[in-house]
């Protein structure tokens, strides 16, 4: 009678490896499974976008032109030496008529052929870039034209002020995406906040300018050009 009894008793061990198995599997059952959503008050707000875009005029008072000197002759060293010896002068002319930062813009020599392909002669080209202040713009080029000068190109008209021009357009772009924005807010039904990010672009001023007939010197007209910004800016929702 004893021993049936004992034979019914469970083991010791075999109960606890049982129970710790258990364990696991309940621990494993619960790996992988997405963890719920929960509400969070800190979540970032929406934001709204616009286009904003800036105008500025100014009015030019700076000119480059380019002046230069073609010359042929029956052989290189000739041609090469024609065109030096007047361009050396068209280059004293344009500095001694207020031109400034002249720099030379090309040197160049080339064969002049017949219809065969036989060379006839050669070609010297050589010219320079001039600054100056657009009211001795005219005299410049007259100057330079006495002095020698055969070929003549711009000039290329720019205000002393563009950058502080275009920092106010930026401003100003700035405050039309603002507007815009508060447009949308209103028919949108929801108030513009704070700026939380802003995209520059830019379109380069183009100088407008006429040319009047005189009888003094070239006549250059200053114009005026537009310095414009243009921004991307994004608001957040409130």
């Amino acid at each position: 009678m004893r021993r049936r009894i004992e034979g019914m008793r469970p083991k010791l061990p075999l109960l606890l490896a049982l129970t710790a198995a258990l364990a696991v599997a309940v621990a494993l059952a619960g790996i992988g499974r997405p963890e719920p959503a929960r509400g969070d008050s800190g979540t970032t707000a929406g934001a709204v976008t616009t286009l904003g875009h800036g105008s500025v005029t100014v009015v030019p008072d700076r000119a480059t032109v380019s002046a230069g000197v073609h010359t042929q002759a029956t052989t290189a060293s000739a041609a090469l030496a024609a065109n030096a010896s007047r361009m050396t002068a068209v280059i004293a002319a344009v500095k001694a008529h207020g031109g400034t930062n002249v720099q030379t813009q090309q040197v160049s020599l080339s064969p002049q052929t017949d219809d065969k392909g036989n060379v006839r002669g050669y070609a010297a080209d050589d010219s320079v870039s001039a600054d100056s202040a657009i009211s001795a713009t005219g005299a410049l080029i007259d100057a330079a034209v006495a002095a020698g000068a055969n070929t003549i190109s711009g000039p290329s008209l720019s205000a002393s002020d563009e950058a502080a021009a275009y920092r106010k357009a930026l401003g100003e772009a700035v405050a039309d995406a603002r507007a815009k924005a508060s447009v949308l807010a209103t028919a949108g039904n929801f108030a513009v906040g704070p700026v939380t990010s802003v995209t520059e672009g830019s379109s380069a001023p183009t100088p407008v300018f006429q040319a009047v007939p005189s009888a003094k010197s070239t006549p250059i007209e200053a114009g005026s050009e537009e310095v414009t910004a243009d921004v991307t800016v994004s608001f957040a929702i409130r």
